[in-house]
């Protein structure tokens, strides 16, 4: 199982590490409007983030 976790984990890096690899500039400009954005919205786009994971979850399992 923490073999498991360790994998997710490696896939998750790989993949929050493309965008700022492949397109820096653009991944510079997504964060300067995430700045602009409330604490509400965030918390919404991450609630929606974490429903979308779970999701995937539910269906792989």
């Amino acid at each position: 199982m923490f073999d498991t976790l360790l994998l997710a984990l490696g896939l998750m890096l790989i993949l929050e590490g493309l965008m700022p690899m492949v397109s820096p500039l653009r991944w510079r400009r997504l964060f300067e409007q995430l700045l602009q954005l409330q604490e509400g919205q965030i918390r919404f786009f991450g609630m929606l983030m974490v429903l979308a994971g779970l999701v995937v979850v539910w269906l792989l399992s």
